[in-house]
């Protein structure tokens, strides 16, 4: 059991550092953010880690990369955004696969919780925005973040199925499945 938890715990590190540094290494600018890849890495913590780890995960590279990039006012609420998107799209996952084979990539399941993971992200900040901005502006970035989530579906849809091909990895995703747990 104590192998397990930290196995979990190491993976959940290295995936919020490959989510930051995903958010960070290809960062196109845009009107109130930035476009990236990380939101890719914030859908494969939830499904690889399970929606509890996978939150944690997204949520913390998500906003570091926020920290370190210069955008400190969007941090708490991208931890936020990233935690939900990465719990909802990672839980979803899991529903949708739970009787079939668990080990290797599906289609529907990772469509489903890529397509309710974007939503979560775009509609999110668009809350904020329109809070803290107005509505127009709001309105400007939602095809910024659609853009955004498209090319980290694409990104993930591609790494996922290499990623459940990798023993450690197969085997977490498994034993996290089999306790029934939302770890």
């Amino acid at each position: 059991m104590e192998s397990r938890r930290t196995k979990k715990l190491v993976f959940s590190a290295l995936m919020a550092t490959l989510t930051t540094v995903a958010t960070m290494v290809i960062h196109i600018p845009a009107l109130n953010g930035y476009i990236h890849l990380g939101d890719g890495l914030v859908l494969l913590s939830g499904i690889l880690l399970g929606p509890m780890a996978g939150a944690a995960a997204g949520g913390i590279g998500s906003m570091m990369a926020d920290l370190l990039s210069g955008y400190a006012f969007y941090a708490p609420a991208t931890f936020f955004i990233k935690a939900l998107a990465a719990f909802f799209g990672g839980y979803l996952y899991r529903r949708l696969s739970r009787n079939r084979h668990k080990a290797y990539f599906q289609i529907l399941p990772f469509l489903s919780a890529g397509i309710l993971c974007s939503s979560i992200v775009t509609g999110g900040y668009f809350i904020l925005e329109l809070i803290v901005y107005n509505r127009a502006a709001a309105m400007i970035n939602i095809p910024f973040n659609l853009v955004q989530n498209l090319f980290s579906l694409i990104v993930s849809g591609a790494l996922l199925p290499f990623l459940l091909k990798i023993h450690e990895i197969r085997s977490l995703n498994l034993e996290t499945k089999s306790n029934g747990d939302l770890t």
